[in-house]
């Protein structure tokens, strides 16, 4: 049977588009739109920012995280600000990226300012994206990490602009202890801009090109007359070697983003994690030989103490932080059998490795860093005592050597101090000893524990006897030595129970390792308070 024909009006029906091709249209378009915002208002902009020795806020992240591992969030987002202008300036991104990824296949957050936009200034919709990425990243229990390239507070939207950074600075104390926090200085900060790195708990720069100050050369030699440039008044090695505001400092961005990333293996994502572990190819129980020769027996002798370091932790490697700054203490960051450990150490190649009010805060500093992020304590005792002198008492020795006394007594963590050679009066008990709390008190057969060395005890002691003796000088002689056979033998702290073990120099890092282990499953609790109040 043949079928019958179409109805004309059928047959004369247009063709109607595919129904997706709207849809690819937008997308096109929204494409286009986060192209655009990638590359910024001004294709120049992008060369003078590379002109300068900069790297874009997109190249920074993609060096910080694993490739392709970047989610941007916010990316079309545009202020609304009017006046001054801003109404015909409505880039996307609003100056600054924020978004997540991996580092080592670990969530990490990051925004960074876009120097191109608005000279990566903060406004109003500029401060709500970081203030969504800060309580993302809290919610989720993931580091933050900051790329900071901006010229401070947006002055055409003035207070707003203002609350803005009232609010970061709120969420960088609320997450303070709860998610490691790490600022890396990529160009100017200045002004309030400058609080929230020092509210984090690392700070990285970048010579050249980072700057960080309260108010800049031109205000300061208007109000004291002092002529000063940028670098040489806030620059990276002045930030890393003098105030102590930075913790790190390189040459050029590409190696600064690498060590970023290096720390943040050594970190726990949160304060309810413990640090990552590592399968070590190095034996526990290798034996340290060179240590015998590194320290020297004689207590007036120098010796860098990172060469003990690099003999204990794992294939010599770790993170030295503050490095330029106290000098005569070392905190570091390192493995040992695979374990993450904070190190601090008195370092005798610089000022003897006394303690004074630098190395006391910045000791304090990392000791509370390690207890907050569950990273066990090591510390490698060799003290003379505190530094005296006039200038360190007038400016508050005593609250601010405090401070790492106050540090150490709140650590939860497990905790291991070992006496290497010279522990003399209440620097010996701050730093770590077993009467405020160290779990293990290990020593080695040179220690020498009192209250001060033999020569000056005597002096003080016997100073009667000395000076009514025919030859005061052998009558001085023979006391040291009765005073160093009564009290500083090595074996003195250890017959009272104040050391657990005096130990085989060569076989610490056998003895830390297992120790570690042993106190892998430490539990402590603190009183139930709201927080302490730490000396200041």
């Amino acid at each position: 049977m043949t079928p019958a024909p179409a109805p004309a009006s059928a047959a004369a029906a247009p063709v109607q588009a595919p129904a997706c091709e709207p849809g690819l249209d937008r997308l096109r378009e929204l494409i286009d739109l986060k192209e655009r915002a990638r590359q910024g208002p001004d294709p120049k902009a992008t060369e003078r920012q590379h002109a300068k020795g900069k790297l874009t806020a997109h190249e920074r992240i993609a060096l910080l995280l694993d490739k392709g591992s970047f989610t941007e969030v916010e990316a079309l987002r545009r202020h609304r600000a009017t006046g001054f202008g801003l109404e015909d300036k409505k880039p996307y991104s609003d100056g600054v990226v924020t978004g997540w990824g991996t580092v080592e296949g670990r969530t990490v957050f990051v925004y960074a300012h876009d120097f191109r936009i608005f000279g990566g200034a903060l406004g109003e919709a500029h401060a709500q994206k970081i203030h969504k990425l800060m309580d993302l990243a809290i919610a989720a229990g993931a580091p933050l990490v900051s790329l900071n390239d901006g010229a401070g507070a947006r002055i055409q939207e003035g207070v707003s602009a203002l609350a803005g950074y009232g609010g970061i600075f709120q969420r960088n104390t609320k997450a303070s202890g709860v998610i490691p926090q790490i600022s890396v200085m990529l160009g100017p900060c200045a002004g309030g801009a400058a609080y929230s790195p020092a509210l984090t708990d690392f700070v990285f720069a970048v010579r050249d090109i980072s700057q960080m100050f309260i108010t800049g050369p031109d205000v300061v030699q208007a109000v004291t007359g002092e002529q000063v440039t940028q670098n040489g008044l806030g620059g990276a090695d002045v930030h890393a070697g003098t105030s102590g505001v930075a913790h790190f400092a390189y040459d050029d961005e590409e190696t600064c983003l690498a060590e970023v990333r290096y720390l943040l293996s050594l970190l726990p994502s949160n304060n309810r994690e413990l640090p990552p572990t590592e399968i070590s190819a190095d034996p526990a129980d290798r034996t340290g030989d060179a240590l015998l020769d590194l320290v020297p027996a004689d207590g007036n002798r120098s010796y860098d103490i990172r060469g003990v370091i690099e003999e204990l932790v794992d294939d010599g490697d770790y993170m030295e932080v503050h490095a330029a700054w106290a000098p005569n203490i070392v905190c570091a960051l390192s493995r040992i059998n695979g374990q993450v450990v904070g190190i601090v150490a008195n370092q005798p190649s610089a000022m003897a490795g006394v303690l004074d009010i630098k190395a006391s805060e910045k000791g304090a500093r990392f000791v509370q860093f390690c207890d907050s992020f569950n990273i066990p304590l090591v510390t490698l005792v060799d003290v003379p005592g505190f530094l005296p002198g006039v200038d360190q008492e007038h400016e508050g020795i005593i609250r601010r050597g405090a401070k790492l006394l106050y540090a150490y007594c709140n650590a939860t963590v497990p905790r291991i101090s070992v006496v290497l050679r010279k522990a003399y009066g209440g620097a010996y008990i701050v730093m770590d000893s077993r009467s405020i709390g160290a779990d293990i008190a290990l020593a080695w057969p040179s220690n020498e524990i009192a209250v001060m060395g033999a020569e000056g005890a005597a002096n003080v002691v016997f100073r009667r006897e000395i000076a009514a003796a025919d030859d005061p000088e052998a009558m001085r002689q023979q006391k040291i030595k009765e005073y160093k056979e009564e009290l500083v033998h090595p074996y003195y702290a250890a017959e009272r129970g104040l050391v657990d073990d005096v130990i085989d120099p060569r076989d610490t890092r056998s003895v830390l390792a297992r120790s570690l282990a042993m106190l892998s499953s430490k539990d402590a609790e603190l009183p139930c308070r709201k927080h302490g109040n730490p000396p200041q």
